[in-house]
């Protein structure tokens, strides 16, 4: 008798199967350069109106709060959506994802063209914001698909260079763009390189041979048993250090994004070129920490040293130096000095990103990696929905903007001193492999 074999879910890839391993490696390249892209454009997009803030600000009339509102909204449906997109990956192939969601890009850029206003801009922020929510998780699912576990961290590099890519190129182009053509000059660039991504992907964005679980005629991954409960694979310290170490690390790139243009030019008297430029040097400062760091962890890992001090540790080593770095912000007199904080406090957490979907992968099975991703992403990334807004009501409640900015980043300060700290002391991936392995 012919024992019938298990139903699957239906994967919605008009591609078909993933390519032969034997013959993928090239084109894994390509889909790496496809996602570094995908980044770039991610982070302009999110960048644009903080580099607008000025302009914006004068031409709507609009307070610190509202304008602390408006960039806020970006993460009403960011958590949500990549929570809720991180369980569809386990039926939707990433070609079919990413394509959705940088198309989705595109057409919430476009309103403003139109309108300019208060609802108008949150309407489009808070559409961008749902779109974008999956990105990150979704676009290093979709790479790890294309390595195996001790060849990630190059690919997981250049990944989260994206993003530093992605601003140290839009600073000074979008900021040209707006000198030069308007505000929004820039949200119609941005539009048209959406388009013009979702369409190149389309075409070469076919799912990698490491992204199903083992058994399944593909090739094997690592990690625990086939499925565990989400809410043990949640609540052990190795998730729970990595969200920690990304919500610290989310903090200091909402602040940047929201507020850091509009701080160099109204507290250090900056010109628009001049911020856009420092806003460059920071994110190349974090692109060569992360091209430095994440060789380095693959390297160590092939040595044997444990997941713990090559790829849990430095992360939370980064979210602290960054911390320590912000809370000193206030007490700098010298301009040098102020300007080498500003770099580690907004450029030195990078390296978490990467870092902290290394060890969340480490104790996850592959079959839920893509569910439990959007999940860290959606805790990790909630201060994308705080901190804009509530710096914004500490520059309008404070007697001076100074002071406003000096709470606001000593409160920065202390969060990602905890985050951490925490994610230093909780992120032990083998231990957890082992004890989700015990109990499954």
């Amino acid at each position: 008798m012919v024992k019938p074999q298990p139903r699957t879910a239906p994967r919605l890839d008009v591609a078909g199967p993933p390519p032969d391993p034997r013959t993928g490696r090239r084109h894994a390249w390509v889909v790496t350069a496809l996602i570094v892209a995908f980044m770039l454009v991610n982070y302009a997009d999110k960048s644009v109106l903080g580099l607008a803030a000025v302009p914006i600000m004068d031409e709507l009339h609009i307070s610190n709060s509202t304008y602390g509102l408006i960039s806020s909204s970006f993460a009403l449906l960011f958590s949500l959506s990549g929570l809720l997109v991180g369980f569809a990956s386990a039926r939707v192939s990433s070609r079919v994802l990413l394509a959705t969601l940088a198309a989705v890009w595109a057409v919430a850029q476009l309103p403003v063209l139109f309108v300019a206003s208060v609802p108008v801009l949150v309407a489009g922020r808070v559409l961008l914001g749902a779109a974008e929510g999956p990105a990150a998780p979704m676009s290093m699912h979709a790479l790890y698909k294309w390595f195996p576990e001790d060849r990630r961290g190059l690919p997981s590099a250049l990944q989260i260079s994206g993003a530093a890519l992605g601003t140290l190129i839009a600073a000074p182009v979008v900021t040209w763009l707006i000198s030069a053509f308007g505000w929004r000059s820039a949200f119609a660039a941005l539009a048209a390189t959406s388009v013009a991504w979702s369409l190149l992907w389309w075409r070469a964005g076919h799912d990698g041979p490491y992204g199903h679980e083992p058994g399944h005629g593909t090739a094997p991954d690592t990690g625990p048993a086939t499925r565990l409960p989400y809410r043990r694979l949640l609540l052990n310290g190795t998730v729970l250090g990595s969200i920690a170490g990304a919500f610290g690390a989310s903090w200091a790139l909402a602040l940047s994004q929201a507020w850091l243009p509009a701080y160099l030019r109204t507290q250090l008297g900056m010109s628009p070129g001049r911020a856009a430029t420092l806003i460059s040097g920071v994110s190349a400062f974090s692109f060569v920490l992360l091209l430095a760091v994440s060789p380095l962890v693959d390297a160590l890992k092939r040595r044997g040293v444990s997941s713990r001090w090559s790829s849990g540790a430095p992360q939370g080593v980064a979210v602290t130096a960054a911390g320590l770095a912000m809370a000193a912000l206030p007490l700098a007199d010298a301009r040098a000095l102020l300007l080498a904080l500003l770099a580690v406090a907004f450029g030195a957490h990078a390296i978490a990103f990467p870092l902290h979907y290394m060890t969340t992968a480490a104790v996850v099975p592959p079959a839920q990696r893509g569910a439990v991703f959007g999940i860290v992403a959606a805790t990790g990334t909630l201060p994308g929905l705080i901190a804009p807004y509530l710096t914004g009501r500490l520059l309008d409640s404070a007697p001076s903007q100074g002071t406003g900015y000096t709470h606001a980043f000593l409160l920065s300060a202390a969060l990602m001193l905890v985050c951490g700290l925490v994610a230093l002391t909780a992120i032990r991936p083998e231990r957890d492999a082992r004890r989700l392995s015990r109990t499954s």
